[in-house]
């Protein structure tokens, strides 16, 4: 995803702050997100991207919680384990009471707690009362909902907009209704316990009276409604379980990962966490959106990434994102958003500007890759799960893909997949890295296309021999034969034209008069995973990858230092991105590079030991890392992100060499190795079909002994040394 999104050159995510100095706190839950202060409330600060949002829309845009007209102390915040609570400990500042009274400071305690649930944000605030005498406090909660759209919030100015209309209030509850231009009506209602005893469209006034070592609780409940939808009016603990169960559910359907390195296992438990929050469930299954607070959406190209990342752990996941996007294929040619027959989705928004296609994005398939990469998909997902019958459901979109590549994305016939927008308002590069300057040859002239891109010729590489398997399961020898057929002539005719002998690289892409930009970046790094690479060249690209130029000591930089255009700050043309490292990772251990690809893991895991919450953001600054000094953070990054989570799962795999087919029911381990701050590993409840396994692996030396401590049906376990 792109820092800017050039649509006509209008959209832009402001950068006069960042997270790292406004210090919010993030939830989410189904299509709703919200992004807090550290005392809760959201004010309009900083980048302005504070707010409750619902389906692309921002509802309440104004929280301020106030005691006696005053903004409580803080004393701590934080999101709890399972990103399912914001807590915030608060306490008061001196005050002076209505009757005249002074409260000193700290005689408060008030635990200010939300989480979200079924477009609602409930909240609570206890308040323990540990002075000497009883008291009367008046809380006063300001609120607003301005109604915009992320695109709005993220900078684009609109020529018109929709009507806010008057608000309304009740005994308990104010609505702030708003009638979009889409003709949706839509409207923030909230509700309050105990009554208040004033309300308006602007604020409300609660007063308490409480005595020493009692509680008192407040109620709030924000409700992100749709035309005549109800709010919600259940107990918040019931509410409350509600959302718990929906957590314990995802945890109940993967392996559980233990080991003996705590810091570790917050780093695990953490990423999986995040996962779980980014979770939005679908009619077709699980699908992980993207990342909180730009991207909280379906992203073809993430999705696709995260289900290859946690695929051993769970492939329920991939089944969602697969039946996802073939319920999203392209039927027909619009070339207002890049849509041809069978292509796979890029993104899909909702929202008022979406809708009045104010901006492409309301179904958008502006992606090259995201097609391969559900081939190649769907081929891993049927060895780890050997299920058949959805096999059977998915094939026609699988054969659909194909003749997308075969005559849309591959136009001249060479047999790259290449990309060159067709909508005026779509996105200049269609890859991973689509940042409107991230391919250009040496001496830093951009591009021109058709773009072929190196690492997106290693997907359809690995596509092709994974659609080959598949047609063998389907009982279609001559096509099996044919996809491996155009498979190893892609492999011979990549290495003569894009490897480049002075760099010991391959090169970034082929422009459209097939020109190869001789550019040094961590592209080429992802062609090792696909396994399009030569040994010969994996080797001497290893090395590359590792040297100082791209290695900063956290990761490997997107762009080599040194090259023209390179800057460790620039969004995708010198920062680490923690996805492609852990996709490198994986292509160094399948060339028998585990020694390598350990030191990846172990920079990101130092990364993870020195961010908040041990979340791996989305991506982070270049610089090299320097004795005693932590990592410098990219301003825009967003944070929790699907693909940054599922990293440390690739990166575990890689160390391990692991490998599961459930068509074999065997886990396979290849030459496996654990990382310096790895002693002990435990996987429980490892599922391979109907079956199940708890493994121990354990350090010796160089060595890793395997055993297995349960085993409930028929499973194999191999190991290669």
């Amino acid at each position: 995803m792109d820092e800017i999104i050039q649509v006509k050159d209008q959209y832009y995510i402001q950068a006069a702050s960042c997270l790292a100095d406004d210090r919010t706190r993030v939830l989410k839950q189904g299509e709703t997100f919200a992004v807090f202060d550290c005392r809760g409330d959201i004010q309009p600060i900083g980048r302005g991207e504070q707010g409750l949002y619902h389906e692309g829309t921002r509802f309440l845009s104004r929280l301020e919680f106030l005691i006696e007209n005053q903004r409580p102390l803080l004393l701590s915040s934080t999101v709890n384990e399972r990103n399912e609570l914001l807590a915030v400990d608060l306490t008061n500042p001196d005050l002076v009471l209505a009757d005249g009274n002074e409260l000193p400071r700290g005689s408060l305690h008030l635990f200010r707690s939300k989480f979200l649930w079924q477009r609602h944000c409930f909240e609570r605030i206890r308040i323990c009362h540990f002075g000497a005498e009883p008291v009367t406090l008046h809380f006063r909660f300001r609120f607003d909902g301005d109604f915009r759209d992320i695109f709005e919030v993220r900078g684009m100015q609109r020529q018109a907009r929709g009507q806010r209309l008057p608000a309304r209030t009740d005994r308990d509850a104010v609505k702030l209704p708003y009638r979009g231009r889409d003709g949706v009506r839509r409207q923030l209602q909230i509700c309050f316990e105990p009554d208040p005893i004033q309300i308006s469209g602007e604020s409300a006034e609660l007063q308490l009276s409480i005595g020493p070592g009692e509680e008192r609780n407040l109620y709030l409940t924000f409700g992100c409604l749709n035309d005549a939808e109800l709010c919600r009016t259940g107990c918040y603990d019931v509410e409350f379980g509600a959302s718990l169960r929906r957590m314990e559910g995802y945890r109940a359907q993967h392996c559980a990962i233990s080991t003996s390195k705590g810091h570790f296992n917050e780093w695990l438990e953490r990423s999986l966490d995040d996962l779980h929050m980014l979770f939005t469930e679908t009619p077709q299954g699980i699908y992980p959106y993207a990342g909180v607070p730009w991207y909280s959406t379906s992203f073809g190209r993430d999705g696709l990434l995260t289900a290859l990342q946690t695929l051993w752990l769970n492939p329920a996941i991939a089944r969602g994102v697969l039946g996802f996007l073939a319920a999203h294929q392209a039927a027909e040619h619009c070339p207002e958003t890049d849509a041809e027959p069978g292509k796979i989705l890029h993104e899909t928004r909702r929202g008022e500007m979406a809708a009045l296609g104010e901006i492409p994005f309301g179904r958008y398939y502006g992606s090259v890759d995201s097609t391969p990469l559900f081939l190649l998909l769907a081929g891993a997902w049927f060895r780890r799960s050997g299920d058949r019958d959805f096999l059977q459901q998915l094939w026609p979109h699988l054969l659909r893909a194909l003749e997308w590549i075969e005559r849309y994305g591959d136009r001249d016939g060479d047999g790259y997949l290449e990309y060159q927008r067709q909508s005026a308002d779509g996105l200049v590069q269609q890859g991973w890295k689509d940042s409107w300057d991230s391919v250009f040859h040496a001496d830093g002239s951009p591009a021109r296309g058709p773009i072929a891109l190196c690492e997106v010729q290693g997907y359809l590489y690995a596509a092709r021999r994974e659609l080959a398997g598949l047609a063998e399961v389907m009982g279609d020898d001559e096509l099996a034969a044919r996809q491996l057929r155009a498979a190893r002539q892609l492999r011979k005719n990549f290495q003569r034209d894009f490897w480049c002998e002075e760099l010991s690289c391959y090169a970034l892409a082929l422009d459209g008069n097939k020109r190869p930009c001789r550019v040094a970046a961590s592209n080429a790094g992802q062609c090792l995973f696909t396994g399009i690479a030569t040994p010969e060249q994996a080797a001497r690209l290893a090395e590359k990858l590792l040297s100082p130029e791209f290695f900063s000591g956290w990761g490997i930089r997107t762009l080599a230092e040194g090259s023209t255009r390179y800057n460790p700050m620039a969004y995708h043309n010198g920062s680490v991105w923690p996805h492609d490292n852990a996709l490198i990772a994986l292509g160094l251990a399948r060339y028998g590079r585990t020694r390598q690809a350990m030191q990846l893991f172990e920079g990101l895991y130092h990364l993870a030991l020195q961010v908040e919450l041990c979340r791996l953001p989305e991506l982070f600054c270049g610089f090299r890392r320097l004795p005693g000094q932590g990592p410098v953070l990219y301003p825009l990054a967003c944070s929790p992100q699907a693909w940054a989570a599922g990293a440390v799962f690739q990166l575990l795999q890689a160390s391990l060499g692991l490998e599961i087919d459930a068509t074999s029911r065997k886990i396979r381990f290849r030459h496996p190795v654990l990382p310096p701050f790895l002693d002990e590993v435990w996987f429980r409840n490892l599922q391979v079909g109907n079956a199940r396994i708890d493994l121990h692996l354990a350090r010796y030396g160089e060595d890793v002994g395997i055993n297995a401590l349960h085993r409930d049906g028929e499973i194999g376990v191999v190991v290669e040394k």
